[in-house]
């Protein structure tokens, strides 16, 4: 069993002036961690990184995630190296397959998704351990002698974590990475699942996303957090829900539901406890632990409501 961090994530449509903000006031309330994400439309992760680790003396930042295939490995190395050279220890950079619909949208989804993934992290992490890399001319991933300069490497190599979901991808994390970055809903039976599939030989990292609201009243609680599992039906995010035992009932509501939004709406308060993390300070630290008893080392807070940094203080009452 361990203790997880608490992190805490960076809305991606937070409103611009607001972003330097919040990684501030996230930091003067104590939270662990950082997490920004980059979803097509919204922010670059690295940029993101970059201007919250300048903007903050301590807090630890995670990119969870930057989709491989949409950046050449050389140069994906290139900003790890940068972040990581400029705020030794401050940076996790979090990669994966990234959402398929997304990524064809750019026209780059791989042939041989996980083939790719795994032969893209390789190469990363040599690069960034200053190893000179040349690859086949017909592997997944194409480098011809390549080597970060002796100026540019971290002294600190940042960790490479995957973000994936199905098991043959959480087995790639435990042969390739230093952990996993696990998308919300994360119940504790799904982290459990995870951590067997990654079956890393030394324990790895396991950051889990969970929609969060805390407030003494948890029915109050219950009804802002379930706004933000409206997806969860959809079928992506079944890995997330085969554990649970009303699985069935819930793909069966949201084939019922003419929407996300209706869905989650009549999404019992039973499977909403047992899907986020809404209650009071007390009863979300039970959740936390219990996420940290299946595996998970950070869990990363999503801020719920209309208004994020009042969320932000809220959900601080946690620490």
């Amino acid at each position: 069993m361990t203790t997880p961090h608490i992190g805490v994530l960076l809305p991606r449509d937070l409103p611009a002036h607001l972003v330097l903000e919040h990684a501030r006031r996230a930091e003067a309330l104590g939270f662990d961690e950082l997490w920004v994400v980059e979803d097509l439309g919204f922010r670059g992760g690295a940029a993101q990184a970059a201007a919250v680790l300048a903007a903050t003396e301590r807090i630890h930042v995670g990119i969870g995630i930057l989709p491989a295939a949409a950046r050449n490995v050389g140069f994906a190395a290139m900003d790890a190296a940068t972040l990581a050279r400029l705020f030794p220890g401050r940076v996790t950079i979090g990669v994966g397959h990234g959402m398929p619909d997304w990524m064809r949208q750019v026209g780059a989804w791989p042939g041989r998704p996980l083939t790719f993934l795994e032969a893209y992290t390789r190469a990363l992490r040599a690069l960034l351990r200053g190893e000179t890399v040349t690859t086949a001319p017909d592997a997944p991933v194409v480098l011809d002698g390549v080597a970060l300069d002796p100026s540019s490497l971290p002294e600190v190599v940042p960790d490479v974590i995957l973000g994936v979901r199905g098991p043959k991808s959480l087995a790639a994390a435990g042969r390739v990475a230093e952990g996993v970055v696990l998308a919300e809903p994360c119940p504790p039976a799904y982290v459990r699942a995870a951590v067997e599939h990654v079956a890393a030989p030394t324990p790895p990292r396991v950051v889990t996303y969970d929609a969060a609201c805390v407030d003494d009243d948890e029915a109050r609680a219950l009804d802002v957090a379930r706004h933000a599992l409206a997806w969860i039906g959809e079928p992506d995010w079944a890995p997330h829900l085969a554990q649970q035992p009303f699985a069935a009932e819930l793909a069966a509501l949201r084939a019922d539901s003419a929407s996300p939004e209706e869905f989650a709406s009549r999404m019992p308060d039973a499977w909403v406890r047992e899907l986020s993390l809404a209650g009071s300070a007390a009863q979300v630290r039970e959740r936390i632990a219990a996420r940290g008893a299946a595996g998970a080392t950070t869990c990363v807070l999503f801020p719920s409501g209309p208004d994020p940094l009042a969320a932000l203080e809220q959900l601080a009452r946690v620490l």
